[in-house]
């Protein structure tokens, strides 16, 4: 019996030792409920925090960062969310496009600064993680009424209580550029989008014009209200009458230009999801660092 039992505890050893050898290699800085921050990790962690940073940050601050991380990312042992990696492949995809980039591309160029794509998906699961939790568990914290919002307009900027907001049908129109171009093929197709602007009167006969050029594409009709619009976009179409065409845009696919074929008054201004956005995110503070103090209170934390 005595032997069965010692027999076991070598095995159980010799297991342990195994599966923690690769983060000894790699020097543990620091156990997170049993989950080993690295040296690696501390230094590509800087890495990260460091792109369009002025200094680099403090050793001790990424640190911090990485035990809050290991603490968000444990979240995911008590609750249930759904299709977590999906949610940072679309955010990366998002993140590249706004750099007009692949997500191939994006990564690469990290690559090329020393930063792996595991380090960037790894924050970006725990903020994921973090923010459904966070709202999950203190719902009620971030509903405001008409009357609180409206305060805090008055607070900030009286001038913007009176604002209406728009709901806008749009249709997008997309001059289609391949991938690679020279800038004057940019400069072509704009010129293009130009001159249908000046031949385009109305949403019911543009559009068919539009869908008889070369290589132009006529997206399905959106609508969007001004408070969901960025503000270079918004400006465009105050400015553009009903039935009109903005002006040109490049993008990663080409020249985009957008036909307004229907415009509504809306309470959605601006100025209140603005004001939302930003009683929000207070709230969200405050009850992340709560909750979070919480988590480390509980936690078994162990520095090397």
């Amino acid at each position: 019996m005595l032997c069965r039992v010692l027999a076991g505890m070598a095995i159980a050893i010799m297991t342990a030792a195994a599966m923690t050898a690769p983060a000894r290699a790699q020097g543990v800085v620091v156990l997170v409920n049993g989950d080993p921050v690295t040296n690696y990790d501390v230094e590509q962690r800087s890495k990260l925090m460091q792109l369009g940073a002025q200094k680099p940050p403090a050793r001790s601050e990424v640190i911090e960062e990485l035990i809050a991380e290991k603490l968000k990312i444990q979240l995911l042992r008590r609750y249930a969310i759904p299709d977590v990696d999906k949610d940072v492949e679309n955010a990366l995809t998002n993140m590249a496009r706004r750099m007009r980039a692949t997500p191939k591309e994006f990564t690469d160029n990290l690559a090329r600064q020393g930063v792996v794509a595991e380090t960037l998906k790894s924050r970006m699961k725990a903020d994921i993680v973090w923010s459904q939790i966070v709202r999950g568990r203190y719902q009620s914290s971030f509903q405001f009424s008409d009357k609180d919002i409206a305060d805090r307009i008055k607070t900030k900027n009286p001038n913007d209580a009176n604002v209406v907001g728009y709901d806008y049908t749009l249709r997008p129109i997309l001059f289609v550029v391949p991938r690679g171009s020279p800038p004057p093929a940019y400069e072509a197709r704009a010129k293009e989008a130009e001159a249908l602007r000046g031949r385009f009167q109305s949403c019911d006969e543009g559009i068919a014009l539009a869908r008889s050029m070369r290589y132009v594409a006529v997206r399905p009709q959106v609508v969007k209200g001004s408070a969901e619009l960025p503000a270079t976009l918004r400006d465009m179409l105050a400015k553009t009458e009903l039935g009109r065409l903005t002006a040109p845009e490049t993008t990663q696919q080409g020249v985009e230009i957008y036909a307004l074929c229907g415009k509504k008054q809306s309470e959605n201004a601006p100025a209140k999801k603005e004001v939302r956005d930003e009683m929000y995110n207070e709230a969200f503070k405050v009850k992340a660092a709560e909750f979070l103090k919480e988590l480390r209170g509980q936690a078994m934390i162990e520095y090397r």
